[in-house]
């Protein structure tokens, strides 16, 4: 999204405190950012052609996972922390079962920027529309070649949470309980750096001016506000000064130059909660308990974004990510770049968040954040709304992954 990524919690608690994944990214280097239902965009994006049959030729039948597959002939790839190992088919868990075709959304979207050596691949995709998940994986069979994940010494497991895009209820102007005001970036941000710390701008004259008619909007709660600028950006449900009523996007435009401090961790470090009450429903539930030390926690954190208003046509479209397109619920997720590349379909071997039912399903890897750093590390965008919220909030579960790559 822009996500700002801009934090990362204890590994005890998750990621949704994380800074945004970038478009979350640079700008959550947001964005980090950010949880959904794992809902998935039906529609395709993109310069997408007439579809053909996607069904393989008579004298190439698609890759069966129940026959014996031979060994892969690929070489192992090393790039930045990780190593990519040659895998086959049958060694992805739940292949055979995931919702496949619904990558498609977020295929094409990717191809828009396509990674290195996806060029081929991506022609291909757009000439496509397979008819079913069965297609949709013979496909990939086809044209990808799948190679384990691993951290240079070694180990294949890592760690998967959980961002989403937050959806808050708004008002043009303050009024009543509408008093948190978003702001546009200070029209001297470039030329003092650091900037204002948040408590700066909230208690000193001079750093008060400086936001002073920047104002996009007015939140009801301050945790709100902190929750969009971890996430690096957002929807505002407005209301104009008229009355009309239209959702709208916050995106990021910038930050204070600041640390980014987790507020999570302060309440471990105060005793406030335990490592394991720290997710982000914790911490608006101890909030709820303690509104005079509001302020003492939201301080704790000095580093402070700022954004900018876009349209939002149509709702079902997800913010940008660090690959600069749109985000899809339930398959896009944020990597580090120096291990997989923007662009890249990958395979993940999860759990669901509480339920600990299995999460096996393709995606692709189209944002990053700053707390996303490693061979084996993943943020799972999970959309909007209250279930995306609450899965992201949640989400800090055990991971393997596969890398699916262009056959050479």
């Amino acid at each position: 999204m822009p996500r700002v990524r801009l934090e990362s919690i204890p590994p005890q608690t998750l990621s949704i405190m994380s800074p945004v994944s970038s478009s979350a990214s640079s700008n959550r280097h947001m964005t980090r950012i950010v949880a959904l239902c794992a809902t998935v965009l039906g529609v395709l994006v993109g310069c997408s052609s007439a579809p053909t049959d996607t069904s393989p030729p008579a004298d190439q039948p698609a890759p069966d996972a129940r026959a014996p597959e031979a060994a892969p002939s690929a070489a192992s790839v090393q790039r930045g922390r990780a190593r990519w190992v040659p895998a086959r088919w049958s060694d992805l868990p739940g292949w055979e079962i995931d919702r496949t075709a619904e990558l498609w959304p977020a295929l094409l979207r990717g191809c828009e920027k396509p990674a290195a050596g996806w060029n081929g691949i991506c022609a291909e995709a757009r000439r496509s529309a397979p008819a079913d998940d069965v297609s949709a994986r013979a496909w990939l069979q086809r044209h990808l070649q799948p190679y384990r994940v691993e951290s240079l010494d070694g180990s294949d497991q890592g760690l998967i949470t959980g961002y989403f895009e937050p959806l808050i209820e708004a008002r043009r102007m303050p009024q009543a309980r509408f008093r948190v005001p978003v702001h546009a970036p200070p029209n001297d941000l470039s030329s003092r750096k650091p900037y204002w710390t948040r408590q700066q701008l909230d208690t000193l004259a001079p750093a008060q001016a400086s936001v002073r008619g920047r104002e996009l909007a007015y939140l009801t709660d301050p945790l709100d506000l902190l929750i969009l600028q971890i996430q690096g950006s957002g929807r505002l449900w407005l209301t104009e000064a008229d009355g009309s009523r239209r959702q709208v996007r916050v995106a990021f435009a910038g930050h204070n130059d600041q640390p980014y401090k987790s507020v999570g961790r302060w309440l471990i470090e105060q005793g406030e909660l335990r490592a394991d009450q720290a997710s982000w429903p914790g911490i608006k539930a101890w909030a709820q308990l303690n509104p005079q030390r509001i302020n003492e926690l939201m301080w704790s954190n000095p580093r402070v974004v700022f954004f900018r208003e876009e349209p939002l046509p149509d709702p079902t479209i997800g913010p940008r990510g660090a690959q600069a397109v749109p985000l899809t619920p339930g398959r896009s997720v944020a990597i580090d770049p120096t291990s997989v590349p923007y662009g890249t379909v990958l395979w993940l071997d999860t759990t669901e968040p509480l339920s600990n039912t299995p999460l096996r399903r393709v995606v692709m890897a189209q944002d990053t954040g700053s707390a996303i750093t490693g061979a084996v590390r993943v943020d799972y965008f999970w959309g909007w709304g209250d279930t995306a919220e609450q899965q992201a909030g949640r989400m800090k579960q055990p991971l393997r992954v596969w890398v699916l790559a262009p056959r050479n």
